[in-house]
């Protein structure tokens, strides 16, 4: 027989918020509020008891939460703090410390894969294949490194989501290499980290688990009406503007005509990158499939999105496991020593 739990849902906000607020009408109209929408009514599905809070910028409220409604598990929805993406791991730490189960991966897994430049070192040194790279702090000299060979990818060390990468990101000479460098510096705020570009198949593969993991169907970002001489690459417009993937034919679809070998390369690898870089829970990794076969990868997403249309819940259903199956899994994996 199924535990009821308790669970709190903590996500995002754009502003302050209240002990015992009402999100009832922005869970309806807000579409950015998707995955909280969906993962509220799989909680109702199952039956469990739920509360909800969201943060902002205020540490004190999640203890005051916490207090009041004694969760017997956390559903960490969170993925910046006070506008910062870096702080998602400050959050996962801080729940740590009260000894209840969290979902997801836990602050040493976010602070690997959200460091680019680090989780690309850590697996080269495993002799898992990445591209060629380099990064390029703010407040210094702009520069490019001899080993970077034209064409160059250039993108933002720590964002998500593809924010700062649009068709410009792909430079092939210096001029466009200290434009764009300096355009990432300048309006973002971040340091870069400019890569070799991979030519190939975009591919998403989903993973769930902490020692024992299970890989669902794999997902690719199709550029239908692209010219075969142009780049394929997933900029924020190719992720999030439905106007512009419809222009150019983008879809994110099950990927095809994947050899059965390279098939079991992807899963090998795959499961050894999760390892590596201390994910539990559940995840995305985004590869690269080169033209010769070569699995190369690109980045790690740990906590992924979780709507139902998103490629994780897409590939699990296509593995046979419904929505709230899924978030029932998720639920499971956060105890303490479960596989």
């Amino acid at each position: 027989m199924k535990k009821q739990e308790r669970v709190l849902v903590i996500f995002n906000t754009a502003g302050p918020t209240t002990l015992d607020q009402d999100y009832t009408e922005e869970l309806k109209s807000n579409k950015d509020w998707m995955t909280e929408k969906n993962v509220i009514r799989a909680l109702q599905n199952l039956e469990h008891d739920h509360a909800l809070l969201g943060i902002y910028d205020d540490i004190e409220i999640i203890s005051e939460k916490i207090k009041q409604y004694q969760p017997t598990v956390i559903f960490n929805l969170v993925e910046r703090f006070n506008h910062n993406t870096s702080h998602d791991r400050d959050i996962a730490a801080l729940l740590k410390l009260y000894h209840i189960p969290v979902t997801g991966c836990g602050a040493t897994g976010l602070t690997l894969c959200k460091s680019k430049s680090l989780s690309k070192k850590i697996l080269s040194f495993h002799k898992i294949r990445v591209p060629e790279f380099a990064t390029l702090p703010r407040n210094k000299k702009i520069r490019r490194h001899a080993r970077l060979k034209f064409p160059v990818f250039i993108k933002p060390l720590r964002e998500e989501a593809s924010l700062g990468i649009a068709q410009e990101s792909f430079v092939e000479d210096d001029k466009q290499f200290n434009e764009r460098v300096k355009f990432i510096h300048d309006n973002l705020n971040q340091d870069v980290i400019a890569e070799e570009y991979i030519d190939g198949r975009e591919l998403y593969v989903s993973l769930m688990g902490n020692k024992r993991l299970e890989i669902f169907p794999t997902r690719e970002m199709s550029f239908l009406k692209v010219p075969e001489d142009e780049p394929k690459i997933a900029t924020y417009k190719a992720k999030w503007d439905t106007a512009y993937r419809r222009r150019w034919g983008i879809q994110n679809q099950f990927a095809r005509s994947i050899p059965e070998n390279v098939e079991q390369k992807i899963i090998k690898t795959c499961k050894k990158i999760y390892h590596l870089l201390s994910i539990r829970g559940y995840a995305r990794l985004d590869l690269r499939l080169t033209p010769a076969g070569d699995v190369v990868f690109i980045e790690a997403n740990p906590n992924p999105m979780l709507a139902k249309d998103e490629d994780f819940a897409e590939s699990a259903a296509k593995a046979g496991i419904d929505y709230p199956a899924l978030i029932q899994k998720i639920i499971h994996l956060s105890r303490p020593g479960t596989k």
